[in-house]
């Protein structure tokens, strides 16, 4: 988006010092900074007011501040109390002049895939724009919002949650008129009391859209179809159960566990073979197909660019190397419900050797008993694990990624890899090295 620094000012009641420059997009980093965004400084673990001479240097014409301002700081200047929330309000200001239709998703699993496939599938009938990789919070949303070209006409914003009210809060600055909920699972569900709890807190999505506004909501899970009842806005479900609107039908796997399938939907049957792998990207893609429906999109050309998506980064990125051994990238993060889904997709792989190398899910309710039953799931598919810096699975961990590079060994024809688990474990070294050897 383009905009003025004055305009910054005004929106977020700062006090602007210096030229009123021309400003286009926003970045909280300073090494990504490019030449005309405004730099956000954000205090957490680090000072970013630490980094504005860097990200001036880097092209940034301007900065917010909640420090005192200083004889020769650089470039212009917009002082506020607290820079994140004034990149809040900013957000929602340039949010409120925008004609754009807003898709928000959330969901304890598939959220990011999602958005993926929804933004693939859109953007042939539509201008779309999404959150990079998982821009999904308090910093990364607002920094979508602002970075979005001035003619999009469509977001698509992926919202995540970690406690009661977060997703209320996102819901404010965005305004979505569509939402997308993927299934309700033991994530963050020891911040919110359990499942129940995550249900709840991922219902803001649904309760925070207008009348005339769509919830799209996965009927296969029992929690997430149940929000229905909670919207007062017009509900599409889409799933393989009887009487979803989008409904799934004939799944089959290819030998990279690739899916193809039938759907009915209210705007005629459509049949896809999909780019990306694992049986569980099936219902990310109908809700895919159902917000094209919902904001009158081609369907014909959605379900082509469905064939050729590739999805963010360390997410099913299913690699076969030279020697003839597939290796399954799904290292971004990891609860039980995701898990299980990557271990179909490993079992769903021709092999004649299949490994698991798992690492911690973080923030789950009961920790022992689910990652036993993750091990006890794998076995029962004839995938052995391999856990790292964990005890939790019931093995025997192995101490980091190097030893358990070592402990898969050389990779041949049969052989099948998975990695997966939560962004604290780091297993995107175990992948990577697997990938290069």
């Amino acid at each position: 988006m383009r905009f003025r620094a004055s305009d910054v000012a005004r929106d977020t009641g700062g006090r602007l010092v210096g030229p009123d420059v021309a400003i286009e997009g926003v970045s909280f980093d300073s090494r990504s900074v490019v030449p005309g965004q405004l730099f956000v400084p954000l205090v957490d673990q680090r000072d970013g007011h630490d980094f504005i001479e860097s990200a001036v240097g880097r092209g940034a014409p301007a900065y917010l501040t909640s420090k005192p301002i200083w004889p020769g700081m650089p470039g212009t200047a917009i002082e506020v109390p607290d820079t994140l929330q004034a990149l809040m309000r900013l957000a929602a200001a340039r949010r409120d002049r925008s004609t754009a239709t807003v898709v928000g998703i959330t969901g304890s699993v598939g959220k990011t895939s999602t958005k993926d496939l929804a933004w693939a599938a859109l953007a042939p009938s539509r201008r779309t724009w999404a959150n990079e990789r998982s821009f999904n919070n308090d910093q990364g949303l607002p920094t979508t919002i602002l970075n979005a070209p001035d003619d999009t006409e469509v977001m698509v914003l992926e919202m995540g949650m970690r406690g009661f009210g977060e997703i209320t809060r996102l819901a404010d600055i965005a305004r979505p008129s569509i939402g997308i909920v993927t299934r309700v699972a033991e994530a963050h569900s020891e911040r919110v009391g359990g499942i129940e709890g995550v249900a709840r807190a991922k219902s803001e999505l649904v309760l925070a859209l207008p009348p005339d506004g769509v919830a799209i909501l996965n009927a296969d899970d029992p929690r997430v179809a149940a929000m229905a009842r909670r919207s007062s806005a017009a509900v599409l479900l889409y799933g393989e159960t009887q009487g979803s609107h989008v409904r799934v039908r004939s799944v089959v796997l290819d030998h990279l566990a690739r899916a193809s399938f039938a759907a009915d939907t209210p705007w005629g049957e459509v049949y896809v073979r999909l780019g990306v792998s694992g049986r569980h990207m099936v219902s990310n893609a109908a809700a895919a197909i159902a917000c094209v429906g919902a904001v009158g999109g081609d369907l014909d050309a959605a379900v082509e660019a469905l064939g050729q998506v590739r999805l963010t980064a360390m997410r099913m990125d299913v690699v076969r190397l030279r020697s003839g051994a597939t290796v399954i990238d799904d290292s971004y993060n990891a609860n039980p419900t995701s898990m299980r889904a990557a271990i179909d997709a490993l079992a769903a792989v021709p092999a004649t050797r299949r490994l698991a190398v798992l690492g911690l899910m973080a923030e789950i309710s009961d920790p022992e008993r689910e990652h036993r039953g993750i091990h006890a799931y794998a076995a029962e598919r004839g995938v052995e694990v391999l856990a790292v810096a964990t005890d939790l699975y019931g093995v025997t961990p192995l101490p980091d990624a190097a030893a358990a590079v070592t402990a898969v060994g050389e990779l041949g024809e049969g052989d099948a890899v998975l990695v997966k688990g939560s962004r604290v474990a780091g297993l995107e070294r175990v992948a990577a090295a697997l990938i290069d050897s």
